[in-house]
């Protein structure tokens, strides 16, 4: 019999990279785990684009979460002017500090001083091994490398002293981060601490279109698999987070519970168990004032009944807006707001980018954990990048929602061109399960108009593909059959809105504001 092989494919556990967590929001999905754990990560990027702020952050969050001790070295900024550059971001730097979880050290290097023939490493590593043994430091960070060897021509003594000082802090046992500055297709000015490196970490700010993009990609890591895509992140009063893009993915849990959408008449046009399935994505498309954002209203209005939480998100409408024109339709949304079960977000689309919403979604989720989420209209955040970013975010959004249970409802305004059009113009109708068409169409040889609605699609569930029509009154949203009848028929009264400005007929059901 053949001998079989001493070694193995897989490898021990006690032979893979220890990782350690850097706490900062998406990055260490994007690692599978953080850092390299006692060794030393470059972190590279142009002025502004968040180098001092990732290490901040990252022994900020060891300090509080992980019990792991840091010392920060910089050779450009004061302790003072630390302290004031993270005090927006609600970052308790100066608390760490005085609790001696964190140690700043300023080294004030003069130029005589950084030149080839009057350099002394060991000073700063005096000083540096000396603030680490004082707390225990697991944890430090060089910001940056480009000052404290700025004088030096000779590039083979550059190398020496570099190799030196990465060889100093992995026989401290430290996780260290060590900034630079890109240059001439390297990632630091003098080209070499690359090489040296265990993890190099590109950040990158750019601007398109008057709006700043950042973007994080792990350019390097020695012995570990990572994600190598550039991944958006954003700064903001919580610090610095990454959105990763693994975060998309097809894993998401089914579900056979069904939900009200608010409107009985509509409830009734799926077959079967009646509303929408619990978990899944509908979406509303249709022309301005068809009463897409009141289908949406009436949807939320239902989840707050059961008792359950609802964000609406609302790129068109101030939250005073809103409750004022639903009200006209009978739907009130104030009392909700002030139980805590509606939670309105009114934004201008183009005040941020789409890093930036994504991840104040993210953030509303987990401090207000909904069980639905409307966002009225989703088309109003396609023109705010290129199409290859649209999808991406919305995908990673969708994804989101899923994967926490979240029943969403998506408004789409289409051009009136398009309004009969189901060949999916909006580019992410096949990521939705539930789609319904709303649009307008005129009687009378034109003299009135009148709204329909069908539904599409959805996807599991039986459902009625018949245009009904759709009213919209004080007395709330009704649906009802073209082809006659008795809910036709007792639907056809006439009804007198106090909410119309002429006080006249709404059977076609025109709100105030045309919704």
């Amino acid at each position: 019999m053949p001998k079989k092989p001493a070694g193995s494919r897989t490898g021990t556990r006690k032979d893979r990279l220890q990782k350690c967590l850097t706490g900062i929001k998406g990055f260490d999905e994007v690692t599978e785990g953080g850092l390299p754990r006692n060794r030393t990560t470059l972190v590279s990027g142009t002025a502004g684009a968040g180098k001092t702020l990732f290490g901040i952050d990252f022994l900020i969050n060891g300090a509080a979460d992980y019990e792991e001790p840091g010392v920060f070295m910089s050779f450009e900024q004061t302790a003072d002017e630390l302290y004031l550059d993270v005090a927006s971001l609600n970052l308790d730097l100066r608390g760490f500090v005085e609790q001696r979880k964190i140690i700043l050290e300023h080294v004030l290097l003069e130029r005589p001083e950084i030149q080839e023939s009057n350099f002394h490493l060991e000073g700063v590593l005096v000083r540096l091994e000396h603030a680490i043994d004082s707390i225990g430091a697991k944890r430090v960070v060089m910001d940056s490398i480009e000052s404290l060897f700025a004088g030096f021509t000779n590039a083979g003594l550059l190398r020496l002293e570099i190799k030196r000082l990465f060889r100093w802090l992995k026989e401290k046992r430290v996780t260290a981060v060590v900034t630079g500055e890109p240059f001439e297709n390297a990632y630091t000015r003098h080209g070499l601490e690359e090489y040296v490196s265990d993890c190099i970490i590109l950040l990158d700010n750019r601007v398109k279109e008057q709006i700043a993009i950042r973007r994080l990609r792990v350019v390097k890591y020695r012995g570990s698999k990572h994600g190598t895509n550039e991944y958006p992140f954003v700064i903001d009063q919580t610090g610095l987070s990454v959105i990763p893009i693994t975060s998309a993915s097809l894993s998401q849990p089914g579900s056979a519970e069904k939900v009200s959408t608010g409107i009985p008449s509509l409830d009734k046009m799926f077959r079967g168990k009646p509303g929408y399935t619990r978990g899944s994505t509908v979406l509303a498309s249709g022309t301005a004032g068809t009463g897409k954002t009141s289908l949406a209203a009436a949807f939320a209005v239902a989840s707050c009944q059961r008792g359950e939480r609802c964000i609406f998100l609302s790129y068109e409408e101030s939250s005073g807006q809103l409750v004022q024109n639903m009200s006209s339709i009978g739907l009130h949304l104030e009392p909700l707001v002030k139980k805590g079960l509606l939670k309105i977000v009114s934004t201008r689309p183009s005040f941020f980018g789409l890093e930036m919403h994504l991840l104040d979604l993210y953030r509303l989720i987990d401090e207000f954990k909904p069980s639905a989420v409307v966002i009225d209209p989703l088309t109003s955040l396609i023109g705010e990048g290129d199409p290859r970013e649209i999808r991406s975010m919305i995908t990673r959004m969708i994804d989101l929602l899923k994967s926490r249970g979240i029943t969403s409802f998506f408004t789409s305004l289409v051009s009136s061109a398009a309004q009969n059009d189901t060949s999916g113009e909006i580019g992410f109708s096949s990521l939705i399960d539930t789609w319904i068409v709303v649009q307008q169409s005129e009687e009378d040889a034109g003299r009135r108009r009148t709204r329909g609605l069908f539904i599409v699609k959805s996807r599991g569930t039986g459902h009625e593909s018949d245009v009904h029509k759709l009213i919209l009154s004080d007395a709330g949203i009704e649906l009802v059959a073209m082809t006659g009848g008795p809910v036709e028929a007792s639907s056809k009264k006439k009804r007198l809105s106090k909410n119309s400005p002429a006080g006249g007929e709404v059977e076609q059901g025109e709100t105030p504001d045309g919704s």
